[in-house]
């Protein structure tokens, strides 16, 4: 963003964040003169951050702690980045360039840190939808399991008793023949005994 009365980029960066400046110069009036990065200190004095005087090697950079600058004298371009920004890197600077004791002033920077936001927070669940979502899926197995195994044993338990009815059953089956056969005796019995059946005598 620009203020343009007076001439000022407003360049935002997070804290701990990287931001990088470019300002544009004539590279054939300027590339001889040492161009540097400056913070504003009040109306009359810029502290001196960071130079880049090699002019003749502009791809190296040179470093002040966590800020950076090059000069592509070529393009006419002087880059200038900074790192782990903190709060008190925030304020106005100033990229300049110096011959023979005249300053200009290429572009002026209004650099903002802005507090980085760890976790966004989301609205709380209730308790019950967190205790439901929170069982693993191990536990649907294990209920599935209790639920067969109990299936399985009423079902066993209902065949047991199943053949326990049918032996009984047949006990007592049992036990009724031998005195039918006991009520009704042999006719060949009855004639020994001197008693002959009734369609003997009608004969």
């Amino acid at each position: 963003a620009s203020c343009a009365a007076e001439n000022i980029t407003v360049v935002y960066g997070i804290e701990g964040g990287t931001i990088s400046v470019n300002c544009t110069y004539n590279p054939w009036q300027q590339r001889w003169r040492e161009k540097s990065w400056c913070k504003q200190i009040d109306e009359t004095k810029c502290q001196h951050v960071v130079s880049a005087r090699r002019f003749w090697l502009p791809f190296l950079k040179n470093r002040n702690g966590s800020t950076s600058i090059s000069d592509n004298v070529r393009e006419g371009v002087l880059t200038v980045t900074m790192k782990r920004l903190k709060k008190q890197d925030a304020g106005l600077y100033q990229c300049k360039t110096d011959y023979l004791g005249k300053t200009n002033t290429l572009r002026k920077v209004q650099v903002e840190v802005l507090t980085a936001v760890l976790e966004t927070q989301m609205p709380e669940e209730p308790s019950a939808v967190q205790s439901i979502s929170s069982i693993p899926p191990e536990a649907d197995f294990t209920v599935f399991y209790i639920i067969a195994g109990f299936l399985v044993t009423k079902f066993m338990v209902a065949v047991l008793i199943f053949i326990i009815g049918i032996s009984r059953k047949n006990r007592e089956t049992e036990q009724k023949n031998p005195n039918e056969h006991q009520v009704l005796p042999f006719a060949g019995d009855l004639a020994h005994d001197g008693i002959s059946p009734s369609w003997e005598s009608t004969a």
